[in-house]
């Protein structure tokens, strides 16, 4: 379902917020000019923030249900923001116009799982997706030149498809398959962690075949959050399913030659993560990666290269996080912090402190 010039009311002016000037590479567009965030506001209301890195604006629009993730429209001012696990509804933004100008219903019969990219012409969006029936995990295709009409679906083969980036030929698509099945009916409950099969997938965006899946070394780990480096590097985080008291790895790296692996920390510092990782972040320009843990309130900086830790530093409910373009790290606090954090693994610097509680992904 689509609804034209929803909300122009609804934008809020923050002020000047001295972020610094940033400009980190998209096909198609030389420059963000917004930073995007699913947000809960003061009062506990869903919205969604903007904020202009060049010059502090900013705008807020709220919607009905709690986004997640969200992805940038190349040669476009739009912004793809989709709502978060079991939700049913993404939403395009206009950054010149400051509004959401559609917003596009699921379908019967599906929910998305908060995640979506674009392929690089800006025509084609790509959506995780469940089929509820059997719980079929799929990649909807949109057509955002036809007013995101929905195309057709490449299955899985698995369940709970999670993130998912294009890698740097333009046509594969890198994807985290959570392994864990949900259903509306039953909110946010997993139902089938004993027989869980997560992967890291690679798939061919137009022919829909699956030129690689790599298992977790087990099967309690979900697979759920990554990001892609401009050398094809896959960097990808976990949330372990199984008891608290058990260890096990939370991040794994693909190589550009298609070497999977998974990255051992210190033994104290994996216990501190609480089996938990959120956003993942990749440089562009040089060899770092970002991953945010918010409930062990850290945020680690890898080498992608050879996954070798570089820092790690405390972070109050850690949350969002993307490259800043300068070879550095924007994140963002659950508690209402945003942050940089240098590529040189020095401690964060906080820009801004607001009233909101920042979902876990920046866009």
């Amino acid at each position: 379902m689509h609804r034209r010039d929803l909300l122009k009311t609804g934008l809020v002016g923050l002020g000047a917020l001295g972020l610094p000037s940033l400009g980190w590479a998209l096909p198609g567009r030389q420059q963000a000019h917004w930073l995007f965030s699913a947000v809960d506001d003061a009062e506990g209301r869903h919205c969604i923030q903007a904020i202009s890195p060049e010059d502090g604006r900013s705008f807020r629009i709220a919607v009905s249900e709690r986004c997640h993730g969200g992805c940038l429209r190349p040669d476009s001012a739009q912004a793809v923001l989709f709502a978060r696990r079991p939700g049913r509804s993404l939403h395009v933004i206009d950054g010149d116009a400051r509004a959401e100008i559609a917003r596009v219903d699921a379908g019967p019969g599906h929910h998305f799982y908060g995640h979506g990219v674009f392929e690089p012409s800006g025509r084609y969006l790509y959506v995780t997706a469940n089929r509820i029936e059997d719980a079929a995990g799929l990649v909807r295709v949109y057509d955002a030149e036809q007013d995101y009409a929905h195309r057709h679906d490449l299955p899985l083969d698995g369940i709970g498809p999670h993130e998912l980036r294009l890698m740097p030929d333009g046509r594969t698509l890198a994807i985290g398959l959570g392994g864990i099945r949900t259903h509306p009916d039953y909110g946010r409950a997993k139902l089938n962690l004993d027989d869980m099969a997560p992967a890291l997938m690679l798939m061919d965006r137009e022919s829909g075949e699956i030129s690689a899946r790599h298992a977790p070394s087990h099967h309690q780990l979900s697979c759920r959050h990554l990001d892609v480096g401009v050398d094809g590097t896959v960097i990808a985080g976990y949330q372990y399913q199984g008891p608290e008291w058990e260890r096990r790895p939370l991040i794994a790296r693909l190589s550009p030659q298609g070497e999977f692996s998974e990255i051992a920390l210190p033994e104290p510092l994996t216990d501190e993560l609480r089996q938990y990782t959120a956003s993942v972040a990749i440089a562009r320009g040089r060899p770092r990666a970002l991953i945010t843990a918010p409930r062990g309130h850290r945020v680690l900086l890898i080498d992608s290269r050879d996954g070798r830790l570089l820092a790690s530093h405390p972070l109050p409910d850690a949350a969002g996080a993307r490259c800043d373009g300068r070879g550095g790290f924007l994140v963002s606090s659950g508690r209402g912090g945003l942050y940089r954090v240098g590529g040189d693994g020095s401690a964060p610097q906080q820009l801004e402190s607001l009233a909101i509680r920042w979902d876990n992904h920046l866009t």
